[in-house]
């Protein structure tokens, strides 16, 4: 270091001073406005990508929460679909059961009448036939009691004996 110092030259050191000062003026004028320019740019750049970046995130929150609450709505939606199909289907059995038994009901009653009304003309057809058959008995005897004088002369006087004790 003290070789250099001992050789030191005032006009190389002036020229050497002039000619770093050009060189720094031009590069400046030159070179280093394009540069800083690209990388302000170039900042400037990443600061944009990453405001993009950070609300393309924001988004995504927000719209996987709107999916969320959606998905939330809809599984909702559904249950309550489901509820309502049970209470419509519990409803057409319990109508369904209802309406069967009326019918039932009413079949019995029909049933139970047609039963009635068959037993009341039965019941009058065997009349008919046993006021009939015993006409034709009384018939057959009364003409075989009143086939002699005598027989006829003492059933009428039975049947005044019977008519004063009544």
């Amino acid at each position: 270091m003290e070789k250099l110092i001992n050789q030191f030259e005032l006009g190389l050191f002036f020229w050497q001073v002039l000619i770093f000062v050009g060189l720094i003026l031009l590069l400046k004028k030159f070179a280093w406005k394009p540069i800083l320019d690209a990388v302000n740019d170039r900042e400037e750049g990443i600061k944009n990508a990453l405001l993009s970046a950070e609300n393309a995130r924001k988004e995504m929150q927000n719209l996987q929460a709107d999916n969320q609450r959606i998905l939330q709505e809809a599984r909702m939606e559904r249950d309550t679909m489901l509820k309502e199909a049970r209470e419509m289907k519990e409803k057409m059995i319990a109508d369904s059961k209802n309406e069967a038994q009326a019918q039932g009901l009413k079949m019995i009653e029909q049933a139970k009448a047609a039963i009635e009304s068959e037993k009341n003309a039965a019941m009058a057809e065997l009349k008919l036939q046993v006021s009939t058959l015993s006409i034709e008995i009384a018939e057959k005897l009364l003409k075989d009691e009143l086939s002699n004088k005598d027989a006829q002369t003492k059933l009428v006087e039975k049947m005044l004996g019977d008519v004063k004790l009544n």
